[in-house]
């Protein structure tokens, strides 16, 4: 008898389930749903590869310079594709490192220009102060192809970020002829 009660329930849910579609405008979206734009381009990004040979340039030229850091790759959607982190480095590297590559990726442009930026313009000041996602010190820098901005790699742990910006610098060299 149990079972019968369910299997009446479920039948129930699934007429009014059906009456509630029936109800709805062919074509459109159900009543009191917010209408849709078109969906967001896909992100670019490096290849993997190519992202993972950026990351571990920039922590080897770190590490021939005595700084143990942690470096990240994140695609044009700020997505998060790659993250190193050297033997005996802090794990707020990484962290550091992603805010980094986060916020060059979002402002199209190296994260301490953007903090050089946010010391004059409050209005920008504020929406960084605003996500915790966000650092405007150096060391992370966009990837470009053709102008068009790709994502952008982030390292963070060294005693300065002008070092980490070195470091950056030096794994966007590596692979940027290959970037497509």
């Amino acid at each position: 008898m149990r079972r019968l009660a369910f299997a009446a329930a479920g039948a129930a849910t699934l007429v009014m389930c059906g009456a509630a579609l029936a109800q709805a405008p062919a074509g459109g979206p159900p009543p009191g749903a917010r209408p849709m734009g078109p969906p967001p381009p896909p992100a670019r990004g490096p290849a993997m590869d190519l992202a993972l040979e950026a990351a571990q340039t920039a922590i080897q030229t770190c590490q021939a310079n005595g700084y143990k850091v942690g470096a990240v790759v994140v695609d044009s959607a700020g997505a998060t594709r790659v993250v190193l982190v050297a033997d005996g480095a802090s794990s707020m590297t990484a962290d550091f490192a992603t805010r980094k590559a986060y916020t060059a990726n979002a402002f199209k442009k190296p994260s301490g220009a953007v903090g050089d930026e946010a010391k004059t313009d409050k209005a920008l000041a504020d929406r960084i102060a605003a996500d915790p996602k966000m650092i405007t010190w150096a060391g992370g820098q966009p990837l470009t192809v053709g102008g068009d901005v790709i994502g952008a790699l982030g390292v963070g742990g060294a005693p300065g970020g002008d070092k980490d910006d070195v470091c950056t610098a030096a794994g966007i060299a590596k692979i940027q002829s290959r970037l497509k």
